[in-house]
């Protein structure tokens, strides 16, 4: 109780030190709502409120005059704002548009019915300084209102100024208000509304909605910590809400509710405590559930207009979300499948094989058949509710290509045919060296070793595919290398070459190390020709090259020879030679001049500086290295 005591006693001591502010705690209803009605312009003149001033029915009144209007358009040269509507915004509504009186004095009187004593009230109304900050060459009078709360005999209950109310640029609506409480048995006031400013140039104002409301400690209200609570259609729900009204000494609780979104209210039932139980079964339509406490003191609990209400408590029934699935089977084994949920932000798949996903289009690259099969969704919308779904993909077993052989041998120049099964329809890569790209079994006959995939499509339009390798083989290319020549007694290294995939052996096997070598090492007694022979692996024939082994048995040193251009023993020649790599020959004349010399040529034109040598007799030295004797002798050079 001592709580309660000292909330209220907080509570109007803020009231008197704010008397010029508007309620800071919770309002009721407005019991006195004067809005001046809707309408076409004119409209009618005050009927329950006295005036000092005129009733004029065009728009812009002169000094002293006031008019009913639902617009105001260029008045007094554009001094004025003009005005599309009154402060609401409703174009159709009725706003009292004031030109002052040159005496100050009161503008607007009325008489209005309160009925609860002993509370306090907001009073609040709209108004507008209708000059421009231009006009009356930029200085026009500012209009100075006092609000003020009577007794019938007159006794001032309260009074508020809103002091001076500057001109805008643009129009601009303000609501200005006080405070007040009325006296103990005091339920019927006198409003009155005074211009304290003179009339002239400027001092005109418009007035709109004029009320007064309830005005209590604030009332917080909530459910479960919070303003607002999100259902789900067809989810059964315990709802629980609360007020704190412990600012009051005896309050009167009632809980209420609107269905259209606040502009009418309906008493709950027994719903008369701190807290209340609300069920929603499920089954209520989908929209917006408006709650609020409505509280008074005991003592004016039999007349609703007393109460002041708490904020709003929200509750809104969301629709579930309405959903689509799709996807883009029936699909081949193998290929890329997906599948796509619409209706909400949140998705949650499921399917065969494990499958889970969180997004509302789903790719699933290479799809097995394991994964056939329907795919659930949760689909969740903004406000959390959710729907399930489903989609059945479908999938293709694709065709199983096959082939005869996966690789294949040709010579150069031959075909072969190519055989894939396994499907209806049938595709070759590339198509070089075939018969036709587009048959099961097509001739192949390539230039060159080449790999072809063959891809084989069913009925259905799946596919799979096989490869098959052609290798092409040429004719093996043989060759057994230059004629050798070595004295009796040597080895020689022969230097045989095949070009292609060939068997091969040298013939005859004679003073041969390796027959099946391509360079063996031969060392015959007598001149003699090897063959190298080569068959073809693949069977494309074979090739055969020959290399003669020349044999020497001594150095023979011709003892004459004529230069002179017959062609008849024209050069010095020893063949020999041939047969000892790195020899050196030296002639020289009679006086020991040295006339010829050479390490590789193994003949001599008779020539010294390029003039053929005088007839005579000549010394040679012939050394042949390998650690053998050094062969002397003399040459006769006739012509």
């Amino acid at each position: 109780m001592l709580l309660r005591i000292l909330l209220a006693l907080v509570f109007c001591v803020a009231i008197s030190m704010a008397h010029a502010q508007l309620c800071q705690g919770s309002l009721g209803d407005p019991i006195v709502n004067i809005t001046f009605g809707a309408g076409p312009n004119p409209g009618p003149p005050l009927a329950g409120a006295t005036t000092n001033y005129q009733y004029y029915a065009p728009d812009c009144p002169d000094d002293g005059f006031y008019s009913v209007r639902n617009n105001s358009v260029n008045c007094f040269n554009s001094s004025w704002h003009s005005l599309s509507s009154d402060h609401t915004g409703n174009p159709n509504g009725y706003f009292m548009l004031v030109n002052s009186s040159f005496q100050p004095n009161a503008f607007y009187v009325d008489t209005v019915d309160l009925l609860c004593s002993n509370t306090t009230y907001e009073f609040a109304a709209w108004m507008l300084n209708m000059s421009r900050p231009t006009g009356c060459n930029g200085n026009p009078i500012q209009p100075n209102i006092t609000f003020r709360i009577e007794r019938l005999d007159g006794t001032i209950i309260q009074t508020y100024n809103t002091g001076n109310i500057p001109p805008q640029s643009s129009a601009q609506w303000r609501q200005y208000g006080f405070f007040f409480t009325t006296p103990s048995s005091v339920s019927r006031i006198i409003l009155r509304l005074i211009n304290n400013a003179p009339g002239g140039c400027g001092n005109d104002v418009a007035l709109d909605d004029i009320t007064f409301r309830p005005c209590g400690p604030f009332l917080n209200a909530s459910i479960a910590g919070g303003a607002s609570k999100d259902l789900c259609y067809g989810t059964a729900s315990q709802l629980t809400f609360t007020v704190d009204a412990s600012a009051y000494s005896s309050p009167f609780i009632q809980w209420q509710q609107s269905t259209n979104n606040g502009a009418s209210w309906v008493d709950i039932a027994g719903a008369n405590s701190t807290s209340y139980q609300r069920s929603f079964s499920g089954t209520e339509p989908v929209g917006t559930y408006l709650f609020r406490a409505a509280v008074a003191e005991m003592q004016n609990v039999a007349i609703p207009q007393c109460r002041v209400a708490s904020g709003n408590i929200v509750v809104r029934v969301n629709a579930n979300p309405s959903t689509t699935t799709t996807n883009n089977g029936p699909v081949c084994e193998g290929a890329n499948a997906s599948i796509t949920a619409t209706g909400g932000t949140m998705y949650a798949w499921n399917g065969p094989a494990g499958f889970s996903a969180s997004s509302a289009t789903v790719n699933i690259p290479g799809i097995t058949m394991a994964r056939a099969g329907k795919y659930y969704v949760v689909v969740t919308n903004d406000a959390g509710c959710t729907a399930l779904d489903s989609s059945d993909l479908a999938v293709q077993e694709r065709p199983q290509a096959s082939v005869l052989q996966d690789s294949v041998n040709i010579c150069k120049g031959d075909s072969i045919q190519l055989q894939a099964s396994g499907g209806v329809a049938y595709t070759w890569k590339p198509a070089t060296g075939l018969s036709s790209a587009a048959v099961s079994s097509p001739n192949a006959s390539p230039n060159s070793s080449i790999r072809y995939q063959v891809i084989v499509q069913d009925q259905q339009g799946c596919t799979d595919s096989a490869i098959v390798t052609v290798a092409v083989h040429d004719k093996p290319t043989v060759n057994a290398g230059a004629d050798v020549v070595i004295a009796e007694g040597q080895a020689i290294q022969l230097n045989g070459s095949i070009q292609g995939d060939a068997d091969f052996i040298w013939m005859p096997p004679l003073y041969i190390n390796n027959p099946a070598s391509l360079q063996p090492v031969v060392n015959p007694p007598a001149d003699i020709v090897y063959v190298l022979q080569a068959t073809s692996r693949a069977g494309c024939g074979l090739s055969a090259d020959s290399v003669r082994v020349q044999v020497f048995k001594q150095v023979v040193v011709p003892n004459a020879f004529s230069p002179n251009g017959d062609g008849i023993n024209d050069k010095w020649i020893i063949p020999a030679l041939q047969a000892y790599p790195g020899f050196d020959i030296s002639v020289f004349d009679r006086y020991g001049r040295l006339v010829y010399s050479s390490s590789s040529s193994f003949s001599w034109d008779g020539s010294n500086n390029g003039k053929i040598l005088p007839v005579g007799t000549y010394y040679y030295l012939i050394d042949l290295k390998h650690n053998l004797p050094v062969i002397k002798g003399s040459l006769l050079l006739i012509k």
